[in-house]
């Protein structure tokens, strides 16, 4: 049967149905398209706008457990802050790119999360490292920039903002803290203030604590240039070179600043302290300022010196003579202080190649005898005949290389040369025990000769490795020997001599006393020895009674006191009275409290002469007290340093101590401030601290 098709009733024929479809596909399609479009368009706009404008300035990088590390991409800084964000440790501004957006900083070490990684394109490489290895009240961020090619100047600023920061290297105006000094870039070694007055000198260790709670250790095998702006930062820079020198450190925090020093202050030396010979502690020094020709009349001066100290109840004493008077006793005895060495065991000078010689250069050098080609290879030129004819026989040897000190030209000790070492151990020892003498004072251990004449030094005489390995040869000579400088060598038992003072009342005077005892103490080296009273460098009119009347004090509290004749010379009762009464003072009340804490020094490396801060680390009136400071924590001192003065104010740490005069007994409580406190020129105020 056929199949019979059914009519449709509809009278709209079905084509209709499938074009008007296919028509709307197409539009539906645009639609869409046009929609994805958008969509991708507002997703781009969006992720630009996050990136630049609403993403977070500050970005955290690494995390410890109280402490965390921040990327500030607004000002290119590394911040330490608490996890909570309600303390800043300290801001670090990074210079070692150039002014690009930097959208954010991610860590190619993601896989560890106690490390950070970046690195800047064709610029450095940055590694920062959790350490810990320390107390949990204790973190440290290991920091090391490695350049990427050597025109890459590596620097790194460290911010005073709300932060007073101490120690790093001595200056020829101490302050206290630092954050007051102005020096300019520079190398940082100990330099030779008496050739660059602008220079770090003294004791130096590369070692800077701040009030925040942060301490700064700078890598020890790396050269760098330190600059201090005052008030605004304190910079680290890798110096120029063909070499890709590292920018290498490690910051700490904690809780304060004590704490935090007394757990990472000890890394300043890995080695076991060792005392001093204390005994010269309760001896006053007194400077023989004699300009004798001959050793009859240095003993006579001698003789005439200590019957004076005699005569004028003094006590006992030791007398420090000049280098002169000490080459003349030591020619008396049959000793030498001075010898010529094989330059073999001086520090050697660059070797140049001998040059080939005309017949013209013969003629002179034969003439000369001994010329010294570019101040380096000395060549001896002998005539030998052989035959009829003469020839020029050129024997070159190695110069030493030369210096200046106090003004004149002088060669150092090759102390790199054992031989050299030894043979010069053995004479000052000699010398030492010919004579009777106490103690021996070596100086010129400042300053690098090489630096100084843009030499390339050895690697083992590079940066401050002189005065380190001068400072062990001091010590092999006795436990009484006197440096002048120190760096790494606060563990050996050495008496350190401040630098010289100005006979004035500014920081180069007297108010630089105190800031350099805190200094010295907190690195480490609490056995120095100040400027004789009243300061060795006297600038016009200022050398008056009334500016050593003001030195006075320093014969009462430093572990030892240096003095010159003045004392008798003065015509004034008034200064030999006080001269006795400080100088028993010391020895009774004093030096017991300085060997107390010298004690608890070589056990746990905390200073003996402490800040007002060490009582109240977290009292910011304590930060920047600069005319203060306690002998452990049992004494506080607080003498005149304003000229003309008769009162000062005063303030008392420790809000749970009691605080006694020990003038006139009076008692009061710690946390004071006390104005105008009375003290009369010939006094210093003292207290003895007091349990509440």
């Amino acid at each position: 049967m056929p199949h019979s098709r059914t009519r449709n009733p509809s009278p709209i024929p079905e084509v209709t149905w499938d074009s008007g479809l296919k028509e709307m596909n197409e539009t539906w399609k645009g639609a869409v398209a046009c929609l994805g479009v958008a969509i991708f368009f507002v997703m781009t706009i969006g992720i630009i706008y996050w990136q630049v404008v609403d993403q977070p300035n500050k970005n955290w990088i690494l995390k410890g457990s109280f402490s965390g590390l921040i990327w500030d991409k607004r000002t290119h800084s590394l911040i330490i802050q608490t996890l909570t964000e309600n303390k800043t440790f300290v801001e670090i501004d990074v210079g070692n790119f150039p002014a690009l957006e930097v959208p954010f900083v991610k860590n190619l070490c993601w896989l560890n999360n106690t490390e950070f990684c970046y690195t800047w394109d064709s610029i450095a490489d940055l590694k920062i490292s959790l350490e810990s290895e320390y107390s949990p009240g204790t973190e440290c961020y290991s920091i090391h920039w490695t350049p990427l090619h050597c025109q890459v100047d590596l620097k790194d600023c460290f911010s005073m903002d709300n932060i007073s920061w101490y120690g790093g290297a001595g200056v020829r105006a101490q302050n206290w803290p630092i954050n007051n000094v102005n020096i300019a870039l520079q190398p940082f070694v100990v330099s030779n203030l008496r050739n660059n007055p602008t220079g770090f000198g003294s004791v130096l260790e590369r070692y800077f604590l701040g009030s925040s709670g942060v301490a700064l250790f700078i890598a020890q095998d790396i050269p760098v240039h330190i600059s201090i702006d005052s008030g605004k930062h304190f910079c680290l820079q890798t110096p120029l070179s063909t070499e890709l020198v590292p920018l290498q450190y490690m910051v700490c925090v904690g809780n304060n600043m004590k704490t935090l020093h007394q757990e990472v202050g000890s890394q300043l030396s890995e080695l076991p302290r060792e005392l001093p010979n204390t005994h010269i502690l309760r001896l006053p020094f007194w400077k023989l300022l004699a300009n004798a020709d001959s050793g009859a009349k240095v003993e006579r001066e001698l003789r005439t010196f200590f019957n004076r100290l005699k005569r004028y109840q003094l006590g006992e004493g030791v007398i420090s003579i000049s280098e002169h008077s000490t080459t003349i006793l030591s020619d008396m005895v049959g000793g030498i202080l001075f010898f010529f060495l094989p330059t073999s065991q001086l520090i050697p000078g660059d070797v140049l190649e001998c040059l080939p010689f005309t017949q013209n250069h013969c003629d002179t050098l034969w003439q000369s005898g001994m010329q010294c080609a570019d101040g380096e290879v000395m060549t001896r030129i002998c005539p030998a005949t052989v035959g009829c004819q003469t020839f020029l026989i050129i024997i070159s040897f190695q110069a030493p290389l030369l210096t200046k000190w106090k003004g004149k030209f002088s060669v150092k000790l090759n102390i790199t040369n054992h031989d050299a070492v030894n043979w010069f151990v053995d004479k000052v020892s000699s010398l030492q025990a010919k004579l009777g003498v106490e103690y021996i004072t070596l100086e010129g251990g400042e300053g690098n000769p090489f630096t100084e004449q843009a030499l390339e030094p050895p690697k083992t005489l590079s940066r401050d490795e002189y005065i380190g390995l001068f400072a062990e040869i001091a010590a092999k000579i006795g436990n009484s020997s006197i440096i002048t400088a120190g760096t790494r060598s606060n563990h050996l038992p050495l008496f350190v001599r401040m630098s010289p003072l100005q006979s004035d009342w500014s920081y180069s005077g007297i108010k630089g006393i105190i800031p350099s005892i805190l200094h010295y103490s907190l690195l480490g080296y609490n056995f120095f020895i100040p400027d004789a009273v009243g300061g060795s460098v006297c600038v016009e009119f200022t050398c008056s009674p009334c500016v050593r009347m003001g030195f006075l004090w320093v014969l009462r509290f430093p572990p030892t006191v240096q003095r010159t004749s003045w004392a008798w010379q003065s015509q004034l009762q008034m200064v030999l009275n006080l001269t006795r009464s400080y100088i028993l003072k010391h020895q009774d009340s004093v030096v017991p409290l300085i060997i107390k804490y010298a004690e608890e020094w070589a056990l746990q490396g905390r200073p003996v002469f402490r800040p007002v801060w060490w009582i109240s680390p977290d009292d910011p009136i304590t930060y920047t007290i600069d005319d203060e400071f306690l002998i452990g924590d049992e004494m506080l001192v607080a003498p005149v340093t304003e000229r003309g003065e008769v009162q000062r104010d005063i303030y008392l740490p420790g809000s749970e101590y009691q605080w006694m005069d020990t003038s006139n007994g009076k008692v009061f409580d710690g946390g004071t401030l006390l104005e105008n406190y009375s003290v009369p020129l010939e006094e210093v105020a003292v207290f003895q601290r007091r349990r509440s």
